[in-house]
């Protein structure tokens, strides 16, 4: 079930890991939506990988969707790797010391 990239996330599924694409709006405007549809791909594999290159806007809601995305995954022993880090996700997860706690590598644009 993909969806544009204008607002929702795309998915895809391959070799058992769920592919997830982030729309460009990760704000306070976005969060409500998006929660649901994340939660649901935890709920569905034990590897969830989340392309992060269409991310052009991210606030502080967007960032402790993440975080809850993580932690939920270490409860549930689900793998999640954040990948292709747009340049404002790999400015925020800076800003906010959270580059360990996900323990993705980031690629510096």
């Amino acid at each position: 079930m993909a969806r544009d990239a204008g607002g929702k996330i795309q998915k895809s599924d391959r070799k058992g890991v769920r592919k997830l694409r982030l729309p460009a709006d990760m704000t306070i405007y976005a969060a409500a939506e998006l929660k649901p549809e994340l939660q649901a791909a935890l709920q569905q594999t034990f590897c969830v990988e989340v392309d992060c290159s269409a991310v052009t806007e991210l606030d502080t809601a967007g960032m402790q969707l993440l975080v809850m995305m993580k932690q939920e995954a270490l409860r549930g022993n689900t793998e999640l790797q954040l990948v292709n880090h747009s340049n404002v996700v790999t400015e925020l997860l800076d800003l906010y010391g959270l580059a360990g706690f996900f323990g993705d590598p980031i690629v510096m644009h």
